[in-house]
């Protein structure tokens, strides 16, 4: 499971159309296009799928090359080679002058840890730890993995926390690009064991 509470500020690339959800209820459905850096100097966007509850007359304000600032749930799923980011909108406004590409906010996860767990130090001399974790989901008879880099800064690795481990994490997200493809990374706030109960798969 990985969800994230975001605001991204972009420029809409497709505009806005109205579609009919569930029980007839219709819903505005857009994408948001948001600049992001690469961890060799590249740059590149990412495309969000934003949808929202909106009238009509508001959807046709919505239209391509207006930039806007989105606060909602964010989704990322993966599928295949690629990664997708669908973004259920909470609110969608005017971005600002001053307002330039962005997307920030807390990242919520719940997975298994890889194969590895780093320890070191910081030049300052305190101590920190990184290690990759994915979440599995079922698509039809298969499994599709999604990974996260998480680094956790001024802690201490507790001995629990070992390879193949589950565990539950959050923390700031940031996104990045890699070899061309898109990198989900966490600055950890907390991590801990995860444990099922039966009311948590």
């Amino acid at each position: 499971m990985i969800k994230c509470n975001i605001t991204v500020c972009g420029t809409i690339s497709r505009d806005a159309i109205i579609r009919n959800g569930k029980e007839g209820k219709q819903f505005v459905s857009m994408t948001v296009q948001t600049a992001i850096q690469g961890k060799e100097g590249q740059s590149g966007a990412v495309e969000i799928s934003v949808s929202m509850d909106v009238t009509q007359k508001e959807a046709a304000r919505l239209q391509s090359g207006i930039r806007v600032k989105v606060t909602g749930i964010l989704i990322p799923k993966h599928r295949g080679d690629k990664t997708y980011f669908n973004l259920s909108a909470e609110s969608i406004v005017p971005a600002g002058e001053d307002d330039t590409d962005s997307l920030r906010g807390e990242l919520i996860f719940r997975g298994k840890i890889g194969k590895t767990v780093d320890e070191r130090t910081d030049k300052n001399g305190k101590p920190f730890f990184s290690f990759s974790a994915f979440s599995a989901e079922k698509v039809d008879e298969n499994f599709e993995y999604l990974w996260v880099r998480f680094i956790c800064f001024d802690k201490q690795r507790e001995a629990w926390l070992q390879p193949a481990t589950k565990i539950e994490a959050k923390g700031e997200i940031d996104l990045s690009l890699y070899n061309g493809k898109v990198d989900i990374t966490c600055r950890c706030q907390e991590v801990n064991l995860y444990v099922p109960t039966p009311d948590k798969n």
